[in-house]
């Protein structure tokens, strides 16, 4: 009996010598328990069991495209800007946060890094189908070679509205997020030299971060995750050109979703499994069913992190593809005369020849042009979200700059008057609160920065100044730390 719990718990049930447990129980599901003995071993799977009751650790990944203060902690060794945290701070009230200088991102699933380092050298075109909120699209857009186009797609309309925030907030401009299902996707043959499936899962990986994991698990939704997983490969998959790489990966433990599922694509789709190099030290597992199967499994009994699996394909350069007959659905025509593109705007742009510009209703919108006749073709079919970057808003003859340019590398250094603001006030700005400038400060339009990073714009009229900042992405929380987070706590 445990003295934890006062009861007889899952780990006192894998204790076959009688000794007594020293961390907190979980209440796992038996069924769970069960299924994971037999998949890993009951050693394995008491190891398991034990470091879930542990407290999950911290990581983020910087952006190297903006400034960050360093050191930051111990690196996550596979990936090249990612950081262990000593604790968990209050990202909520860090402006550096906001302003997409790093994504606090799960340590092992940053393990994609080393299959973009292995097989990808020249410049691609890459989709992320399960994109939501953002991490690995963050990754995937700083680890692609310069001149790589990312399509970031989410599903779910408000899931993609946060990762359409959160990579308007990285900055790169060569991304789209569309908000579509797998097969209108998929209706876009060969478009795609990689696709992303990070797909919908039962979650066993993320038992100790999300109880509701743990409630709504069984094993039935465990078979319905597999055959949504296979469904939504097969909707995708004619996307995918011949030779391109397919990257799947879970959040969860089980043989179904992981080792059965890349079984599944290899014979039913036509794939050949790659190999991804590691090093022992990272204490990676492998196949639990196939140990000639070069898959990649995260315990977090063994490596500093969740749960997580992941496995590399290359589609065949003859695989058949799922016939399917469906109409792609057009966009909405238009005879409304287009606005001039106004010069003031392209101005803005540190290298606005590089961009064709076009009007999206009142928002005018700045794309890359080498990478213009692939949106034109994504954009006439698929429900876009964001493209490039917003410029701004046209109200009148008046164009009022978007918050999405403040945060982009796009923007021209001196385009506007920069104003630094201190802690407190970068928080009551994110917070959308009133800020009142000083008489230094040039009316118009002015780039708010903090810690030399822009946040947004604002408008100094004079005597008061209109907040521009998002109202979505406004700082709801009225509570202020007595000691700032831990990025903002020294210059």
């Amino acid at each position: 009996m445990c003295d934890k719990c006062k009861r007889m718990c899952y780990l006192c049930s894998l204790n076959t010598e009688n000794i007594q447990p020293t961390i907190a129980c979980m209440e796992l599901p038996s069924l769970f328990i069960e299924r994971t003995t037999a998949a890993m071993g009951s050693e394995a799977c008491r190891s398991l069991v034990e470091a879930l009751a542990d407290d999950a650790p911290v990581s983020i990944r910087t952006n190297s495209n903006k400034s960050m203060s360093s050191p930051l902690g111990e690196t996550v060794p596979w990936t090249t800007n990612g950081y262990y945290l000593s604790s968990r701070p209050a990202f909520t009230f860090d402006p550096l946060f906001h302003a997409g200088c790093y994504y606090v991102q799960e340590a092992s699933s940053m393990f994609v890094e080393q299959v973009i380092r292995t097989y990808v050298n020249t410049p691609i075109t890459a989709l992320d189908l399960c994109a939501a909120p953002g991490g690995k699209s963050t990754l995937l857009r700083s680890t692609l070679p310069e001149g790589s186009l990312l399509v970031a797609n989410e599903y779910v309309r408000q899931r993609a509205n946060i990762l359409a925030e959160n990579l308007i907030k990285w900055g790169n401009p060569q991304v789209i997020v569309t908000n579509n299902a797998p097969a209108d996707l998929g209706l876009h043959a060969g478009v795609f030299d990689l696709v992303l499936a990070d797909v919908p899962c039962s979650g066993e990986g993320m038992f100790r971060k999300d109880k509701t994991a743990i409630e709504e698990w069984s094993e039935e939704n465990v078979h319905l995750c597999q055959r949504r997983q296979r469904e939504i490969l097969t909707d995708v998959w004619d996307a995918l050109k011949p030779g391109g790489l397919l990257i799947y990966s879970t959040c969860t433990f089980n043989r179904e979703e992981n080792e059965e599922n890349v079984a599944w694509i290899m014979r039913e789709l036509g794939a050949e499994a790659l190999p991804v190099p590691t090093d022992p030290s990272w204490n990676i597992c492998g196949s639990l069913t196939d140990e000639t199967l070069p898959v990649y499994r995260f315990l977090p009994h063994r490596t500093r992190g969740e749960g997580f699996f992941l496995a590399v394909l290359r589609k065949e350069a003859d695989s058949m593809q799922p016939s399917r007959r469906r109409t792609v659905k057009k966009g909405k025509k238009t005879t409304r005369k287009p606005l001039p593109i106004p010069i003031e705007a392209k101005a803005w742009m540190a290298s606005p020849d590089d961009y064709i510009f076009e009007w999206q209703e009142q928002t005018l919108r700045a794309f890359p042009r080498q990478h213009a006749g692939l949106y034109a073709s994504l954009s006439a079919s698929l429900r876009v979200l964001h493209a490039g970057v917003e410029l701004c808003e046209a109200k009148g003859k008046t164009l009022i700059p978007d918050a999405s340019l403040a945060l982009s590398s796009a923007l021209r250094a001196d385009a506007f008057p920069q104003v630094a603001l201190d802690y407190a006030q970068a928080i009551n700005y994110l917070r959308r609160e009133t800020w009142m400038p000083d008489t230094s400060v040039p009316t118009g339009y002015v780039l708010l920065t903090y810690r030399n990073t822009p946040l947004g714009f604002a408008k100094n009229m004079g005597n008061r100044a209109n907040n521009l900042y998002p109202t979505e992405w406004r700082i709801r929380s009225s509570h202020i730390p007595d000691v700032p987070p831990l990025f903002t706590a020294t210059p």
